[in-house]
């Protein structure tokens, strides 16, 4: 689902430090940062990209950092000036599992996920599956596997996967589950999360990669450099790292949408608290 416009809730739960000490650098070049995450245990220093972008040209790819090292990174490009970044995993799970878990915001749902997210992932109790013998659990219509923003990717011919499949092809329930509580902790530091908060002059939003990279066969590595090749913003001396892996292809890719955005991305308001993705969050993807 794209953004969410009117002045509804502006930063529940966040400190105004990062964004407020920013607000007189206004003029200064906005970065546009994207994550490329993991929930992997063990490699995720290995499997995680950033890539950061300004209009018409890619900066940087990086590689090396693990998921305390990509909440650090953001906290110091967020001290050092303007910055959108785009995450992609998901930042919160369906509202009707927030609603029986007795949670009436983000912040309270990010909060039980730093608690409990870690057995969740060892039970794979429904509804969790993925992981061992536990099945995709049927379907009830009262508990959708999938958040309204998913719903509307689908219907747009896109395929995200439920947060709650935590194992298999695909799956993003354990990234996701291992990224919000860092959600939680930028948040405290005073930057925005979309669409929890209006966008400040540091935003973190959900990124659906496949968005942003377009039809290509992703897993072929000649089909990776061809696309990254003839893409004019990409510099030849960034080439290989960009087409080193489906990882930071989507990276790439993702901080330059993003980059060609930017006034799109400034102007993002928060979700009007009787919406679903006020709990549930939203994919960002561009206005057509």
């Amino acid at each position: 689902m794209g953004e969410t416009s009117g002045g509804h809730g502006t930063s529940n739960g966040r400190r105004d430090g990062v964004n407020g000490e920013r607000r007189k650098g206004s003029e200064e070049r906005v970065e546009a940062i994207a994550v490329d995450w993991s929930g992997d245990a063990r490699a995720a220093r290995r499997r995680i990209r950033m890539a950061s972008a300004v209009p018409g040209r890619l900066v940087e790819v990086r590689a090396g950092l693990d998921r305390d090292g990509v909440a650090a990174l953001l906290r110091e490009r967020a001290a050092s000036g303007p910055v959108v970044a785009g995450l992609d995993f998901s930042f919160a799970l369906p509202a009707w599992f927030a609603r029986e878990h007795g949670c009436a915001d983000v912040a309270a749902l990010w909060d039980l996920v730093g608690r409990e997210g870690e057995r969740w992932l060892r039970e794979c109790r429904p509804p969790f599956w993925g992981r061992g013998a536990t099945p995709r659990p049927p379907l009830d219509p009262a508990r959708p596997p999938f958040r309204v923003t998913e719903e509307a990717a689908r219907a747009d011919g896109l395929a995200p996967s439920s947060t709650f499949q935590v194992g298999g092809a695909g799956a993003v329930g354990t990234g996701s589950l291992r990224g919000m509580p860092h959600l939680a902790r930028l948040r405290a530091a005073g930057l925005a999360v979309w669409p929890f908060d209006d966008a400040g002059a540091a935003t973190l939003m959900e990124i659906y990669p496949r968005v942003h990279t377009g039809p290509v066969v992703k897993r072929s590595p000649a089909a990776r450099r061809e696309a990254a090749g003839s893409d004019p913003r990409i510099p030849a001396a960034l080439l290989d790292d960009v087409v080193a892996t489906e990882d930071a292809f989507d990276a790439a890719f993702s901080a330059l949408a993003m980059a060609e955005h930017l006034d799109e991305l400034g102007s993002l308001r928060a979700a009007p608290p009787e919406r679903p993705e006020a709990i549930e969050g939203a994919l960002w993807r561009p206005r057509p």
